[in-house]
């Protein structure tokens, strides 16, 4: 893989996460302290519950496999909280995950993002764990705006300003 192309890839997943966090942070704003550990139903997680999974899945899978560090997860206790943390902590610790996440992926060096690893019982790449990390932060974030739309009953606005029907060009 030449440097150009990790490179790129790299900024790309960097963009998206930025992104996800923008959403994140939009959604947030929006809920109460009361609304962050509400359930919609006993099958579903609370907003709260979805970003401290969001964290234990960014450590896991960035900080500790590509930056090589010890797994200390325990994600079971990441659904196992009801209430303590306000969104202020909650949004504190989203956002210093993925800035860490974010500086782990610019030190990799390209070789070990071929590099295969086991991480929660998958075997992947430094890519494959990178594409993980970028699909599953914006699932998670997809349903946090969704819930967030439930609640408040209103658009977020992600996109406010900027004319989506353009078409595509080379």
């Amino acid at each position: 893989m030449s440097e150009v192309i990790a490179k790129e890839f790299i900024e790309q997943a960097i963009y998206r996460m930025d992104e996800s966090t923008r959403m994140v942070k939009t959604s947030l704003d929006l809920l109460s302290e009361d609304d962050i550990w509400k359930k919609p139903n006993n099958a579903s997680n609370s907003i709260g519950n979805l970003i401290m999974h969001l964290c234990g899945n960014i450590t896991q899978y960035v900080i500790a496999s590509l930056g090589e560090i010890e797994d200390t997860r325990e994600r079971s206790k990441e659904f196992a909280v009801t209430s303590g943390l306000g969104k202020e902590k909650l949004w504190t610790k989203l956002f210093e995950t993925v800035e860490l996440a974010k500086n782990t992926m610019l030190q990799v060096p390209k070789e070990k993002l071929l590099k295969k690893r086991r991480v929660q019982g998958f075997d992947l790449s430094g890519i494959g764990i990178v594409l993980h990390v970028v699909e599953h932060y914006s699932y998670h974030t997809g349903q946090i705006a969704f819930w967030t739309k439930l609640l408040r009953e209103k658009d977020l606005g992600f996109y406010d300003g900027l004319d989506l029907t353009i078409k595509n060009r080379d």
